[in-house]
């Protein structure tokens, strides 16, 4: 009992220091004044998207920034997308088509559409979202390319998903925060290992000069976080916060489809660096025992105040970091709600996880 009781402590430890990390990391960026302009080229992938780019376009082409261009990979679309690309991109030259009618075998049909459009672009810093994003704001493109420097070649920005009723939408829109909290954190820290392709922006000649996606064309997914990982540092790397730098898109309405996004974003883990797969799994592996040995421990009279002490020192520290990094983000969630979701999410990492790391077939949306 004694050796159970030491390795929930440490474990509720190690959580508390990754915690404090993250959230004073967060809590103590400060943004600079943009000493200059710089123009950006924004890119997006679209495949049978006609009704999302009916309202994301206008949405991009309203965006309150001197010099950028809007380029939009029509990715073998089924629907009217190629006709609306038609019509639109005649009525403002900031807007262009990439026409994608074909992909080369064994090749991600994102990871082709994203290459032609980056490869098409007129300005080195690439902008990256998807089609069922809308920026939060008019000043989007400013915000995030005030982050743009000499001495950077990475900018991540937070993407989270819209507000909707129902329980599985607030855990999805909890899931998301909490990842981004790692994300961003841990960049602020120092340390990036991941972005997120629906708010990211890096600069062309890094992507060509590295040959693109190259490394990891097989595989399913990661043409955001992977790139990021391989070729991201900390000198490198700026982060663009606040309601302004925000996109929001709409979040799966089932579980089933839910959890098929996520083995599919998990999988993609076992690819990153050795060092992020350790942080990342040691921070994972802590918060599973913190829970599942934790709670056995509230049982017994010798442990249970140790025991309850330690997971509402944990909780509470987490529900400070989810409500001032959420409002960091520029957004609001529901933090009363943060002790029950940590737990379920929990549940969902031992459901997913396993699944994500030893699958080889990944499922991919037609």
């Amino acid at each position: 009992m004694q050796t159970l009781v030491l390795i929930f402590l440490l474990a509720v430890a190690i959580q508390v220091v990754y915690l404090i990390v993250l959230m004073v990391s967060i809590a103590k960026k400060r943004f600079n004044p943009a000493v200059s302009v710089h123009p950006v080229s924004v890119i997006v992938c679209a495949h049978d998207e006609e009704l999302n780019l009916r309202e994301l376009i206008p949405a991009l082409l309203k965006q309150n920034h001197t010099a950028f261009e809007v380029i939009i990979i029509n990715d073998r679309s089924n629907d009217g997308t190629y006709d609306l690309l038609l019509e639109e991109t005649k009525k403002d030259v900031r807007l262009k088509m990439v026409d994608v009618k074909q992909t080369p075998d064994h090749v991600n049909g994102k990871k082709f559409g994203i290459t032609l459009g980056i490869k098409a672009a007129k300005y080195d810093w690439v902008l990256l979202t998807d089609a069922d994003c809308r920026p939060d704001s008019n000043e989007w493109l400013r915000v995030m390319s005030e982050q743009f420097a000499d001495d950077k070649n990475f900018v991540l920005g937070y993407s989270a998903y819209e507000k909707r009723p129902g329980f599985l939408n607030l855990f999805i829109r909890f899931e998301t925060l909490f990842t981004a909290i790692q994300y961003i954190g841990y960049a602020l820290a120092g340390n990036p290992y991941m972005g997120v392709g629906r708010n990211l922006a890096y600069r062309k000649s890094v992507f060509l000069n590295n040959k693109g996606f190259g490394s990891f064309l097989p595989v399913t997914g990661g043409d955001d976080d992977l790139f990021v990982n391989r070729h991201a540092t900390a000198k490198t790397t700026a982060v663009a916060l606040g309601a302004d730098a925000l996109v929001h898109s709409f979040p799966k309405t089932t579980l089933s489809d839910f959890y098929h996004q996520k083995v599919r974003h998990l999988a993609v883990g076992k690819k990153y660096r050795a060092k992020h797969q350790f942080l990342l799994a040691l921070f994972f592996f802590t918060h599973l025992v913190t829970w599942f040995v934790g709670i056995p421990l509230l049982f017994f009279s010798t442990t249970v105040i140790w025991a309850a002490s330690a997971l509402i020192f944990r909780t509470l520290l987490l529900s400070i970091t989810v409500h001032q990094s959420a409002e960091r983000f520029g957004q609001k969630f529901e933090s009363w709600a943060v002790p029950l979701l940590d737990f379920l999410f929990v549940i969902y990492y031992i459901s997913t996880a396993p699944v994500a790391f030893l699958t080889k077939k990944i499922r991919w949306k037609s």
